[in-house]
């Protein structure tokens, strides 16, 4: 699995394939991906940056859709409760998944500077989850966020 976020990629295939994925998905388990969730999805997508819920909520006022906060935040919640967007607790802000479709641990990797977010996956789960085994804890989530500095601003700041 590589890392989105630092490098430069198709940006349309990642947007198409995000929205195919979770039509994909809904239609597989029964879900409604409605017009305001598939908006809000499509923000996510193509503006690929961790967005929050009133910057969202801006977009979509311009655009004539609700402009009640309770919309966003459903929309946001039913993305993040079924795999297609997370929430980078950090900065209190929401991104596309970047691997849809994917069964893994996403690991957050955040620039101080730019506050650019990649979502990759490390071999935590495993490792975590034979700590967690061993105690008896069954883990459920898990979030992990690393702050640092990105090759753009880690270059321009040396």
């Amino acid at each position: 699995m590589q890392t989105v976020g630092f490098g430069q990629h198709d940006h349309s295939a990642c947007v198409g394939g995000g929205m195919k994925a979770a039509e994909d998905a809904c239609a597989a388990q029964g879900l409604r991906l409605t017009k305001g969730r598939r908006r809000v999805l499509e923000i996510l997508l193509q503006e690929h940056r961790a967005m929050g819920a009133y910057d969202i909520l801006g977009l979509l006022s311009d655009e004539g859709f609700a402009s009640q906060p309770p919309v966003v935040y459903r929309a946001l919640d039913f993305l993040v409760a079924n795999g297609f967007a997370h929430k980078i607790q950090k900065l209190n802000a929401y991104i596309a998944c970047a691997h849809p479709g994917d069964s893994h641990t996403p690991v957050f990797l955040i620039c101080r500077g730019c506050e650019t977010v990649a979502e990759t996956a490390a071999p935590l789960k495993s490792t975590l989850g034979e700590v967690a085994d061993k105690i008896g804890f069954k883990i459920e989530t898990t979030i992990v966020e690393a702050e640092g500095m990105c090759p753009t601003c880690a270059t321009a700041s040396t």
